[in-house]
């Protein structure tokens, strides 16, 4: 089985991105903002609020991401995500510069932050979190594309390698094609060729699946894992299910039921965009 190591973080390396851009956006915000600019310990009082107050709305922006990603995936309804993303974080980054920027001028000057600050600072910081969300879209799609390169190469090396087996006092090796499908006998897991001749492995279904080229099979519920080859069509099912239509092996039954859950992965898996 080939290992690779994949960040779950799907904005990878957006932390370390925007540790340096946020100091250098609270920069161009002051170029923008004033005319007459004075390199002081009062300037770098005010620098390192404004980044710091920029770390905590990309902390809020980014929390809000990730929660989309579990409620709302990115590749389900990429138009309708991204409207809502770019919606939701602008909302939440003002409002946590907002909040900070009150709590800050009411501690330090016993009122409220000047009207400039919400007419001209504010539209400004703004059209910043355009740029942030232009940055994580790209990243996403950047990480997707790399991951799909390296499942691909994944999936190669896979298919070349094959499956070892042991029959009788012989060790072989199994091409991925040779193979229909897996399925438990008992206590066992035992892999079968399209022929029907039955090699018993000494690995749970679980274990087995990770070492599999996801494009040619896919595990239909605790009892099967089969060859596309083996798979003739399916229907629907009641509650979402689906039913799987296998082509006549001795060793495995003609349909299969796939649950609720596995349902749009396995149709993503039989028919491919």
């Amino acid at each position: 089985m080939v290992s690779i190591m994949k960040h779950k973080n799907p904005y990878y390396p957006d932390v370390l991105i925007f540790l340096f851009l946020v100091p250098f956006i609270a920069g161009i915000n002051y170029y923008l903002t004033y005319t007459n600019i004075r390199f002081n310990s009062f300037l770098m009082l005010t620098f390192t609020i404004d980044t710091v107050q920029g770390y905590l709305a990309i902390a809020g922006v980014r929390s809000f991401i990730f929660f989309l990603d579990r409620k709302m995936p990115m590749d389900q309804h990429p138009a309708r995500r991204i409207s809502i993303q770019l919606i939701g974080t602008i909302i939440i980054g003002l409002l946590i510069i907002s909040l900070t920027t009150e709590l800050l001028s009411w501690i330090v000057r016993g009122r409220a932050a000047p009207i400039s600050f919400y007419t001209v600072d504010l539209v400004i910081i703004g059209i910043w979190f355009f740029v942030v969300n232009g940055i994580y879209i790209g990243l996403y799609m950047y990480n997707q594309w790399k991951n799909s390169e390296t499942e691909l190469q994944r999936e190669v090396q896979l298919k070349n390698e094959g499956l070892m087996v042991r029959s009788g006092k012989h060790d072989i090796r199994l091409g991925f094609d040779d193979v229909a499908g897996f399925f438990v006998d008992d206590e066992y897991v035992v892999a079968c060729t399209f022929p029907g001749k039955k090699y018993y492995l000494n690995q749970s279904l679980d274990k087995l699946e990770g070492s599999l080229p996801q494009s040619l099979f896919f595990r239909l519920n605790r009892q099967f894992i089969v060859h596309h080859l083996l798979v003739t069509g399916f229907s629907r099912g009641e509650n979402g299910k689906l039913i799987v239509s296998l082509k006549a092996q001795a060793n495995f039954p003609t349909e299969v039921t796939v649950s609720r859950l596995k349902a749009p992965a396995f149709k993503k898996w039989f028919r491919p965009l």
